[in-house]
């Protein structure tokens, strides 16, 4: 499809108001989501605001205070294509990054998958949390958000602890 095309296309969902409400309220969601994190842990150094994403991906992340010291992160994602929940391991900078890649790839760990290669990638581990979310009870939505991001950083803490 041209660009033109696509474009007029872009148009016609805009028109409908189905896209926008959407993707609003995906926003919205996200806020509220990095607030109760910011609000139910105080000892999570939260980001403070969420990365809107080009209808790729949207974000935010945190530093627990078990991982701030060795320069890692925590990254909350919905994959806009695979319309799924991700955590993310992510490092400060690609030095951090290749460091703990290489940590988890030598160890043969395998509980959650491993990045091949820190070219054109932010994540070091990553795991799906939900897999085509049901958005009409928010509430469940942020518990599940929520249990299995805390049971990844616990699950790397204890991995970590062992090195």
């Amino acid at each position: 499809m041209a660009f033109h095309e696509a474009m007029n296309e872009y148009k016609k969902q805009l028109k409908k108001g189905d896209i926008k409400e959407a993707y609003n309220g995906l926003i919205q969601y996200f806020k509220d989501l990095r607030s109760h994190f910011n609000n139910k842990y105080p000892d999570f150094l939260v980001s403070s605001s969420i990365y809107p994403g080009y209808m790729d991906l949207t974000y935010f992340h945190f530093f627990p205070k078990s991982l701030k010291p060795r320069k890692l992160k925590i990254v909350i994602l919905f994959i806009h294509d695979t319309f799924r929940f991700e955590v993310w391991l992510a490092g400060n900078n690609k030095k951090v990054q290749n460091e703990y890649l290489n940590l988890f790839t030598e160890s043969n760990w395998n509980k959650y998958h491993i990045a091949s290669t820190t070219k054109g990638v932010d994540s070091i581990l990553d795991h799906i949390l939900i897999d085509n979310p049901d958005f009409r009870e928010l509430d469940t939505l942020t518990i599940k958000v929520e249990q299995g991001t805390l049971k990844f950083i616990e699950d790397i803490e204890t991995f970590l602890s062992k090195q």
